[in-house]
């Protein structure tokens, strides 16, 4: 009879134990509609399937419904992959830090926002300052529908940037001159090619990282520096009248971005909350990734894919196996 050493005997005891992949709950990530944020959703969910042997299946949604679903922690959401703070710091607070279910990736880039005009028009009209917008000069420049009024693009609706934007081009006066719209993302940018391309004028909100600085030669706008005095925002979650009750009178203070998963996973799915907690990505490897999905037109699975292939190191780095 064939006997088993003590050592091997102990690897089957403990094969036996871990939880093999199909015992792992499925791991649904959060979609929401920004470029940078379905490449990282995208990111996530392969090293999930490649490298931790998982299941992962995506779920759009805006910043609300993502987080509410991650605190019910049922697996509906478990994960959102582009956390903006300050931006979206109303659900930290309420489920990070009061109700505990969900927790925040170690790991960060940084991240900038504003707004933007293409340089001819930056150089060509004198368009320096946010103050330069509120003109009537500007309200011609930037009247693309002939109606009497400017356009202003201030995000999509359900991005958290967009309230505070809106508010922004009230307390600056802009929108005496410039009336701000709220077009989904995909839309405005068809737009955008379209003005860049005969040379009128637009201006827009925008962020670093973003495929845009790269695709066209953009200018972003002066505005004063962070203040946190003149920076008292209200989000619609907090209070229905929160654009009454906001003030913004300054620029955005740098973000930091990171990647939020439900507590639930520290349970249901062990090695993914780990990789979560531990996730770092950088603002130039994601503004590239971006690039390539947007701009070039490139599949965003062979896109990641191929990225995820070539960074071998750093993915092993996130898995905590160096």
């Amino acid at each position: 009879m064939k006997t088993i050493g003590a050592a091997a005997l102990s690897a089957m005891i403990l094969a036996a134990a871990a939880p093999s992949a199909s015992a792992q709950d499925k791991v649904m990530v959060g979609e929401p509609s920004w470029p940078g944020a379905k490449i990282m959703a995208n990111l996530i969910g392969q090293v999930i399937e490649t490298r931790l042997g998982g299941q992962v299946d995506y779920a759009p949604g805006a910043n609300a419904v993502i987080f509410a679903a991650m605190d019910g922690g049922r697996g509906d959401i478990d994960v959102h992959p582009d956390v903006w703070l300050p931006n979206q710091q109303s659900f930290v607070d309420e489920y990070v830090d009061q109700k505990g279910t969900v927790a925040l990736s170690e790991g960060f880039y940084e991240g900038r926002t504003g707004f933007c005009t293409p340089t001819y028009m930056a150089e060509e009209h004198n368009i320096r300052s946010v103050f330069d917008l509120g003109t009537p000069d500007a309200q011609t420049l930037f009247d693309s529908d002939g109606n009497g009024m400017g356009e202003i693009w201030v995000g999509a609706p359900g991005w958290a940037s967009t309230s505070v934007h809106q508010v922004k081009v009230r307390d600056y006066g802009i929108d005496t001159f410039l009336e701000p719209t709220t077009e989904d993302e995909t839309v405005f940018y068809a737009r955008l090619k379209d003005a860049v391309d005969r040379k009128e004028g637009v201006v827009f909100y925008c962020y670093e990282p973003h495929y845009v600085h790269a695709l066209y030669d953009v200018t972003m706008i002066e505005e004063p520096d962070y203040d946190p005095a003149q920076y008292a925002m209200v989000t619609p979650d907090e209070d229905a009248d929160w654009f009454n009750k906001s003030s913004v009178f300054t620029g955005d203070e740098v973000k930091t971005v990171k990647v939020a998963y439900s507590k639930s996973l520290e349970d249901r799915n062990a090695a993914a909350a780990s990789f979560l907690a531990n996730i770092d990505m950088d603002a130039d490897t994601l503004s590239g990734l971006t690039y390539e999905v947007v701009v070039q037109g490139n599949e965003i699975d062979t896109v990641v894919g191929d990225w995820i292939a070539e960074n071998s190191d750093t993915i092993d780095g996130w898995l905590g196996l160096n």
